[in-house]
């Protein structure tokens, strides 16, 4: 049976303890700025908001500023040879604006060509999922999700297209909630216009 090659297991950098007093940070910074907003912070329906957002922020929304919750890439050898493009389309993903700490969502859409190595699929999933847990701006997610693949999949030859929704565009500003931001990213062989044309035909609507 096939051995997968598996990466190096990252120690967890970020201690349950340093965890916990970031949390506890952020509350209390937190109860601050509802209090300057003029909130009661002692009704009982908001009391507890200060450590459900320090929690949400630490644990889950920002939980990709954490280097050790970066998904180990499970990689298999290659070994019937398949050398065709391999697409994952419409992950789901969540992300901040770093510019006003709103967020904004969409989906990715990636590809990679195999050589020695392919990856098991989830974790296509995941990496764009790690990436996009902290302040960004999509340009820049984009560009990290392409350099991250063609790193761990040890190959140029990959694909990135996310399109997304901004809150910050949406909820205030110019307040348009139908516009949709796309960015992309092209390596190795998808810098050919045939094999660029036939992944993004790939794509919802062509």
């Amino acid at each position: 049976m096939t051995q997968p090659v598996r990466q190096p297991v990252l120690t967890r950098l970020v201690p349950r303890t340093l965890e916990e007093e970031k949390i506890q940070i952020i509350s209390q910074h937190f109860s601050s700025i509802m209090q300057t907003l003029g909130l009661d912070i002692q009704e009982e329906c908001i009391r507890q908001t200060p450590a459900r957002v320090a929690t949400m922020y630490v644990k889950e929304i920002f939980s990709g500023l954490d280097p050790a919750r970066k998904p180990v890439m499970t990689l298999f050898p290659n070994t019937n040879g398949y050398n065709e493009m391999l697409v994952e389309r419409e992950i789901t993903f969540f992300s901040c604006c770093e510019h006003h700490f709103v967020p904004f969502f969409g989906k990715a859409h990636v590809a990679y060509f195999p050589r020695e190595h392919i990856v098991g699929l989830s974790k296509l999933n995941r990496l764009v999922q790690y990436l996009a847990k902290k302040p960004q701006v999509q340009e820049r997610l984009t560009v990290e999700i392409g350099s991250a693949m063609e790193q761990e999949l040890k190959t140029a030859d990959v694909a990135v297209v996310m399109e997304a929704q901004h809150l910050c565009i949406a909820s205030r500003g110019v307040k348009d909630c139908s516009s949709l931001t796309r960015t992309s990213y092209f390596g190795g062989k998808f810098n050919e216009r045939e094999i660029r044309n036939e992944f993004l035909k790939q794509l919802p609507g062509g």
